[in-house]
């Protein structure tokens, strides 16, 4: 049994002629700095997200921060942030010169619990960053309630989120501003690092357009201390490409979950994942729980089945945080979490067959 985590190789192999097409454009075109392919795709994929505005820029964690720098987030301010996520969230509120004010999550969803999030407004308190986390939308009502009470600022990071959708409303248009990652293995990818914020204010859009671009408008004018963190023209060609069977291999992952679901149930000591009520995931990862987790993934890993770990060490244990003196115990939620959570296999490419293999193979495990 040969199953791998995502197969990107196939993606490829679906779209061949597509994205083949699309290098020779980009390459014929003579245009490898912004030009009319990423404005092509800008505008394509605020559509697709609802929004006004899309701006390509280098990568996602680059698209957080320039949010945040776009709306002159930055010294003094903090910002509230899971404690349950990938640590670029918490790195582009350092970058933009704020701290991150982690919370915990709801232990059903794993996304942030708004509930406990009002214990940590403070007076410098400046945007909430829900994150839409595994592609299920946070609870983005009752935050979008907090942050009008509060006069805050409220961004979404939408990087596992290409197409999920909380309400009618779809990750992109939830918030102030989102910001998106075209790492290669989301639902969305590009065949390189990519990113976007999608707004619908005008002006943020237009500030995080002359930040991505040194600071310039012009060439050689500079209006501001920018940064060179542009979605190169190639990247874009695939991602519109891409774009065009979003939806359909959206549902493929829909199908896939739904099949775990329903033939993982009642497997003594594995929780699954919870839906919550008005989202519509787009199950970026298929996230299960369960006690023995290394000693799972081991089992897995022995018979041919490509797992991962999300995420073995919370921001608030990792070095890079080692100066904000959090300790082990502060988040408790969190912690258990980081040693009881498997991403099983996922995909637009993964079979009902395989899908199929995978539950029997845990439906014998034994702890």
């Amino acid at each position: 049994m040969n199953i791998p985590f995502l197969d990107l190789k196939a993606a490829y192999l679906e779209l061949q002629s597509e994205l083949d097409a699309a290098y020779r454009r980009v390459m014929e075109s003579g245009c490898f700095i912004l030009g009319e392919e990423v404005a092509a795709f800008e505008r394509e994929f605020a559509n697709y997200c609802g929004a006004k505005h899309c701006i390509g820029v280098g990568d996602g964690l680059a698209a957080l921060m320039l949010i945040l720098r776009g709306y002159g987030i930055g010294a003094g301010d903090e910002v509230v942030v899971p404690a349950n996520t990938y640590i670029a969230s918490w790195l582009a509120i350092s970058h933009a010169g704020a701290r991150p004010v982690p919370v915990e999550p709801d232990p059903r969803t794993c996304n942030l619990d708004p509930e406990r999030v009002v214990g940590a407004i403070t007076a410098q308190t400046r945007a909430i960053m829900p994150v839409h986390l595994y592609g299920q939308p946070a609870e983005m009502e009752t935050m979008a309630d907090l942050a009008a009470e509060h006069g805050l600022r409220l961004i979404e990071d939408a990087a596992q989120a290409h197409g999920a959708a909380y309400g009618a409303v779809r990750a992109g248009g939830l918030g102030d501003a989102a910001g998106f990652s075209f790492y290669p293995g989301k639902n969305l990818g590009a065949y390189g690092d990519g990113g976007a914020v999608v707004t619908n204010d005008a002006q943020l859009a237009d500030h995080v357009r002359l930040l991505r671009n040194y600071g310039s408008r012009k060439k050689y004018e500079n209006e501001a201390k920018g940064f060179n963190s542009r979605l190169d023209p190639l990247q874009a060609a695939f991602l519109r490409v891409k774009l065009r069977h979003l939806d359909s291999w959206n549902d493929r992952r829909r199908a896939i979950a739904g099949h775990y679901i329903e033939g993982l149930a009642g497997v003594p000591g594995l929780d699954l994942p919870t839906v919550a009520p008005k989202a519509d995931p787009v199950w970026h990862l298929f996230v299960i729980r369960h006690a023995s987790r290394d000693n799972l993934q081991r089992y897995l890993d022995g018979a041919g089945i490509g797992t991962l770990s999300h995420y073995p060490i919370p921001p608030h244990l990792s070095g890079a945080y080692a100066d904000h003196r959090f300790k082990q115990g502060d988040f408790p939620i969190t912690e258990a979490l980081a040693g009881s959570v498997l991403s099983l296999p996922m995909g637009p490419h993964l079979s009902t067959g395989r899908a199929a293999e995978v539950i029997g193979k845990l439906r014998e495990f034994k702890a």
